[in-house]
């Protein structure tokens, strides 16, 4: 406690949210069309079996329809079709064994890879790479002369790939054994003409290549090569943007296969692609975008006008005796033709979308470059040993209090390349709110409407961002002591911008992680802050009710910061007794024993020594209350500890039960005991 923990990211599991409730139990309207769709999987007819893979996969977008397939085995009845005759059969299968993947989650993956999904799925994986390398498409299996039906199978077997790899870590153990690394990386040799396939491939491969050292061998000269040739590829859509960034990050993954000698270069490589993304004004790019739709959307009715006025005409030559029956439009496509079931092309909208995810993923991955891998059970038992058994005797209790982690530090070749390519300033950049007129356009236009959602998470993550860069570098690479008074205005400015704390945990938790560290990192350089006593307890007092117990330990931090800074001025001791009296009332009545530890960590940092420190000790009788609270919170710390805490918090804790032992004796020492 104490000491700000860097975040590291994991890739979270896709899963777009279905729609619509149900009661578990009650039979739905959805079990009986559950039966007739799967019963036609096996009709005869590659139609009507494409018709069902299609129906179904619509169907399964709703999560509240998924139990009543699962409940009829779908997994089981769609995987052979992975392997059907038609190829418009396997793609329409395979998306439809993709929205179960996404729209189910991990439970659903840990069945899929039960019933043996990936069998089928390796098989086709394999195949399709044959067949691209061959080029042996028959055009026969091509109903329309601009559709690669090899490649789109592809795109759908290699997004339910990454699917379940994000989520069964059995799926990733067959992609190592089965070789899959080969023909995964030869659909991205298609990056060139098919993008969109491309960078399902480099989702896939980020994903499977995160804590896999068992797949480092796979990589060699050759399979690096086709990696690098994509990172530098030259396109500036947005989707080229994101296509370079994921690559990156795959390349960042395996960074243990890179010679020595190489790896400077390279990591300065990686931090100049999500430099470039991260340079890209969201904002802006909406603004443009949306304007180009609307071009677009006009030319488009313009263009059916003048259709109609030439079928109006042409209509009027025809005799009323020819009996000639008119094939009304939409009928022209045969009956059971599913491209009305597919999302309408949005370049426009899908290229925004592109752009917000190339920049959280390179702020995610920036992030875990900040972070030394978890510490150890032996580092643990070194960070809570007793050595500091005369840490108040000796009056010098560290600032920040109980150890959390040992201090964390860039290699030179990530330092180098974060100063080389200014990712500090591209961070603190996208910190800022979105900007209202994108914001506007989103909130009025339903399509573009989830965008808000990518922006703000842009935005959390540039200030888990900025904690992690606080954490790790000196203040004259943040710029220097005036930097960062502008930065704690900066975050002031965020937190207090409305009349009322923002009520977004995922943000509050962001900006309250960003500012413990600033306010650490300048407490430990004695750069004065430029946050009021009132403003910070303003602050805590409205995030300690937070849902979020991260940000309830982040406020109560904040305040031991300030706190112990305030110790050491003049005239403060009204200030040090609302914040003990706040401190102490978290500490005993506090829900969760790891906040409730947080608190009795900040109130050995405030009232750790000076003169005022000890004025408001003793006015809200900080030695008696401490005393009579000591067993309570042994008695929490054995009763909860092991059945709420991970064993890194417990270690943590009792670090803390340790030092209110030795805070106590050390107030004792000193003769604070109330006459």
């Amino acid at each position: 406690m104490g000491k700000s923990q860097a975040r590291r990211f994991r890739r979270p599991a896709l899963g777009p949210a279905g729609t619509g409730q149900h009661q578990q139990g009650e039979p739905g309207p959805e079990e009986e069309p559950a039966a007739e769709l799967l019963d036609k999987l096996q009709h005869p007819s590659a139609e009507v079996r494409e018709y069902a893979c299609a129906s179904i996969s619509k169907l399964l977008q709703q999560k509240h329809v998924i139990p009543a397939f699962l409940q009829r085995d779908v997994v089981r009845c769609l995987g052979p079709l992975l392997m059907d005759h038609s190829l418009a059969v396997r793609e329409t299968a395979a998306g439809a064994l993709r929205n179960l993947s996404a729209c189910g989650g991990f439970e659903v993956c840990d069945d899929m890879v039960t019933s043996d999904i990936m069998t089928p799925l390796v098989a086709l994986l394999k195949e399709c790479s044959t067949e691209l390398d061959a080029n042996q498409l028959s055009p026969k299996k091509c109903r329309e002369a601009n559709k690669n039906y090899v490649e789109d199978v592809a795109n759908e077997a290699i997004n339910l790939l990454w699917n379940i790899c994000e989520c069964n870590n059995t799926a990733v153990y067959i992609f190592n054994k089965e070789g899959c690394l080969e023909p995964v990386l030869n659909y991205m040799k298609k990056f060139s003409t098919n993008v969109d396939l491309a960078i399902s491939v480099a989702n896939c491969l980020q994903a499977v290549t995160e804590d896999n050292p068992d797949l480092l061998s796979s990589f060699n000269a050759s399979t690096q090569e086709v990696l690098e040739t994509v990172m530098l590829c030259p396109e500036s859509t947005m989707k080229h943007v994101l296509l370079r960034t994921l690559i990156a990050g795959t390349i960042w993954n395996i960074k243990a296969t890179i010679p020595p000698g190489s790896l400077g270069s390279m990591v300065n490589a990686i931090l100049k692609i999500f430099s470039e993304s991260l340079a890209i004004d969201a904002g802006e790019t909406i603004i443009r975008m949306n304007e180009a739709e609307k071009n677009r959307l006009k030319l488009a009715v313009e263009a059916e006008t003048e259709e109609n006025m030439s079928d109006v005409v042409d209509n009027c030559v025809l005799s009323e005796d020819d009996n000639m029956e008119e094939i009304p439009k939409g009928k022209l496509r045969r009956e059971n033709d599913v491209s009305d079931l597919l999302p309408s092309d949005k370049w426009e909208l899908k290229e925004v979308t592109a752009l917000l995810t190339a920049q959280q993923t390179a702020l995610e991955i920036i992030v875990n470059m900040c972070c030394s891998e978890d510490p150890s059970d032996d580092e643990w038992e070194e960070l809570s040993s007793s050595d500091e058994s005369d840490l108040f005797i000796e009056n010098s209790y560290n600032e920040g209090g109980g150890l959390l982690m040992t201090p964390l530090c860039l290699s030179d070749e990530v330092h180098s390349a974060f100063l080389n390519n200014l990712i500090p300033k591209k961070i603190l950049e996208k910190t800022a709110f979105p900007n209202s007129v994108a914001l506007d356009i989103c909130m009025h236009n339903p399509s573009w409407k989830p965008l808000i959602k990518k922006l703000n998470a842009v935005q959390c993550r540039a200030l888990t961002c900025l904690h992690s860069i606080l954490l790790v570098s000196d203040v004259d690479c943040l710029g220097g002591a005036s930097a960062l008074q502008s930065l704690a205005q900066h975050l002031s400015q965020l937190i207090f911008s409305k009349t009322e704390l923002p009520a977004d945990t995922e943000f509050l938790e962001a900006v309250t992680s960003a500012l413990r560290a600033l306010l650490q990192t300048m407490a430990s350089k004695n750069i004065s802050q430029c946050m009021t006593p009132e403003q910070l307890l303003a602050l805590c007092e409205a995030g300690i009710h937070s849902s979020n117990a991260s940000v309830r330990v982040n406020v109560v931090s904040i305040l031991g910061i300030a706190g112990s800074v305030l110790a050491k001025g003049q005239d403060t001791a009204e200030t040090l007794k609302m914040i003990g009296k706040f401190l102490l009332e978290v500490a005993m009545k506090e829900s969760s024993l790891v906040v409730a530890g947080e608190a009795l960590d900040a109130l050995f940092d405030v009232f750790a020594d000076g003169e005022e420190a000890e004025k408001a000790a003793v006015q809200i009788k900080l030695l008696p209350t401490l005393k009579e609270f000591q067993p309570v919170f042994r008695t929490r710390m054995r009763k909860e500890g092991k059945g709420q805490c991970s064993t890194d918090q417990l270690c943590v804790l009792d670090n803390v039960r340790m030092n209110l032992r030795r805070f106590i004796a050390y107030q004792e020492t000193l003769g604070k005991t109330p006459t």
